[in-house]
């Protein structure tokens, strides 16, 4: 295996590693490492969570030939246990369905790279409080990421992030942590950055929403309005890759399909509990992969802007 940084548009916010480990906020942002006002950590209680997304990525033309489109659901959901003195831990289930269709795909051969692929993590966040608002998380996970058909064993994927973070006046955080992820043939290792800024009383800057469609690896400039109402706009970077079928075009390779989705999300609150987010936004910078078994790049193509919509609905208990 080769070890390979992430590009570095992962440099902002793979907070999506932390949220697997935490009830995604319904305000929109992402949850703090080591937990945030409004968070378990210090309760004493049990919090479960679940966050449902289905998504809808529109057709989009390959340079090369042919199209493709995906639409699907993901699913979040756990268990979040404060311990006092600002210590918590966790345990979350992933679940993610992507069904694609491709139309006379051309370079990435003669029939369909692949067509539903699906997703099983789980996750066990541990967040301790330090002093002066200081707070270390470790997330290790276990994710099998694979088109059916495919090997399980094959689509295993291992690691952990660590990341440690302050939070200042206003509930206002930052922080800086690693991430280290091994399976599918590559070992990454990436730093990333947690923001959660309020710039004014109705404008934040936050990293988006880790269970909804675009992930959380980028930036969002978020503006509350009364109501329970509020709109961001903002950029990501998101890459899926996940073993091939023992029996398709590419038996026991892998796939992978990477781009930056540019989005709209409008949300309402209801309470401090509940809230709906509505997404609607462009994959641009698209590209798809296929490896063979080994990691070896067999064939790849770029795809125009594709469409992207998508609903998070976000609960805590």
């Amino acid at each position: 295996m080769n070890i390979k940084p992430e590009r570095l548009a992962t440099l902002v916010a793979l907070g999506a590693l932390l949220t697997n480990a935490g009830a995604a906020p319904v305000d929109g942002g992402a949850p703090a490492a080591g937990g945030s006002a409004g968070q378990t950590a210090g309760t004493g209680g049990a919090r479960p969570f679940i966050a449902v997304t289905p998504i809808y990525q529109g057709n989009a033309g390959l340079d090369r030939g042919g199209d493709f489109s995906m639409g699907g659901v993901a699913v979040r959901g756990g268990v979040s246990y404060g311990l006092g003195a600002g210590n918590s831990a966790g345990f979350a289930l992933t679940y993610d369905y992507l069904d694609y269709a491709f139309s006379s795909p051309g370079a990435l051969g003669p029939a369909a790279p692949w067509d539903i692929v699906q997703r099983f993590g789980v996750s066990v966040p541990l967040s301790f409080g330090l002093v002066d608002g200081w707070s270390l998380s470790l997330v290790p996970s276990v994710d099998w990421f694979g088109e059916t058909g495919a090997d399980s064993g094959e689509s295993l994927t291992t690691g952990a992030t660590l990341a440690g973070s302050r939070q200042f006046t206003q509930d206002n955080r930052l922080g800086l942590g690693v991430g280290v992820f091994s399976g599918l043939e590559k070992t990454r290792a990436f730093p990333f950055l947690i923001v959660d800024w309020r710039l004014t009383d109705r404008w934040r800057l936050t990293n988006p929403l880790a269970s909804g469609p675009t992930g959380p690896a980028g930036l969002e400039l978020d503006y509350r309005f009364d109501g329970g109402w509020s709109a961001g706009i903002g950029a990501a970077w998101r890459v899926l890759r996940f073993r091939l079928s023992e029996t398709g075009p590419t038996p026991n390779g892998i796939g992978e399909e990477s781009g930056v989705p540019l989005f709209l999300r409008v949300t309402q609150r209801f309470g401090s509990q509940m809230g709906l987010h509505l997404y609607g936004g462009v994959i641009v910078n698209g590209e798809l992969r296929v490896e063979n078994a080994q990691g070896d790049l067999r064939r790849k193509d770029n795809f125009d802007p594709a469409p992207l919509f998508g609903a998070t609905f976000t609960a805590r208990f």
